[in-house]
């Protein structure tokens, strides 16, 4: 495995644990008649602003508690697993982020849901294995568009069908864009490759390159060309007068003993 992926009971208690509050949160209204759907947001009121931060747990059926539960869990199990130091960050300011968005641009209506922060994780985990250049994190964008990829249709405005239940594309825009903001604000260093090869770098300039040189065009082997010699001159000569003394050659020699 990976030494950047650590498997803890992080990754897969936090997701259990925030999937198991949604369930409580239903139980509660249910077993005691509540109605939180008051407490979800309300576009451009300030009561409203409540819903930023109790949205994502309120839903309004079996239905929609279930459709949401399973992509939250799946999804926070990946970004907790490949993202452990970023994951809390993420979650916590996605579920603002994206619940500030709805409050600005949402309809008149009550929104409700944990679907804003699935857009915020997948949005996160695809844009940032993009960004990284990593072969195990592009691998897991390329899953995760493959898997949920039909959800970027739901960002987009749709009709409203009499007796249908209504879609907050509103809150799945504000996730998608806070996912891909959140990429920009938590950089991922450990993650960056080390370049250990000149051509690796930005400025490597192949003409420079010794080992490129020995390659035409073509790419075709050629030897470099020589260098040509210095040309010197076959005599010199000099304008100052010169002087030679003659010295006698002595051997330094002992002479023998008779």
């Amino acid at each position: 495995m990976d030494k950047h992926f650590k498997f803890t009971n992080l990754v897969i208690g936090l997701p259990l644990f925030f999937v198991v509050v949604l369930w409580f949160v239903y139980w509660l209204e249910i077993r005691f008649d509540f109605d939180f759907v008051q407490n979800g947001i309300y576009p451009r009121t300030f009561s409203g602003l409540q819903g930023i931060l109790f949205s994502p747990f309120i839903h309004s059926d079996i239905e929609h508690l279930y459709n949401n539960s399973i992509p939250v869990l799946v999804l926070l199990v990946a970004l907790q697993f490949f993202y452990a130091k970023q994951s809390l960050a993420v979650v916590g300011y996605g579920i603002l982020l994206s619940g500030f968005i709805t409050w600005i641009i949402g309809r008149e209506n009550y929104h409700i849901g944990a679907s804003g922060l699935i857009y915020v994780l997948f949005s996160f985990i695809f844009f940032k294995g993009i960004q990284t250049k990593y072969n195990r994190l592009i691998a897991l964008s390329l899953a995760v568009i493959v898997v949920y990829g039909g959800l970027v249709w739901y960002v987009f405005p749709s009709p409203e069908i009499p007796g249908n239940k209504s879609i907050s594309w509103e809150g799945h825009l504000g996730g998608l864009l806070s996912g891909f903001l959140l990429t920009l604000v938590y950089k991922t260093p450990e993650y960056k490759k080390v370049l250990k090869y000149d051509w690796e770098h930005p400025d490597y300039d192949p003409l420079a390159d010794k080992f490129m040189q020995r390659f035409d065009a073509n790419g075709n082997f050629v030897n470099l060309p020589r260098d040509e010699p210095e040309e010197f001159a076959s005599f010199y000569w000099c304008s100052l007068p010169i002087c030679y003394t003659v010295v006698a050659h002595k051997k330094n020699e002992s002479k023998r003993e008779s």
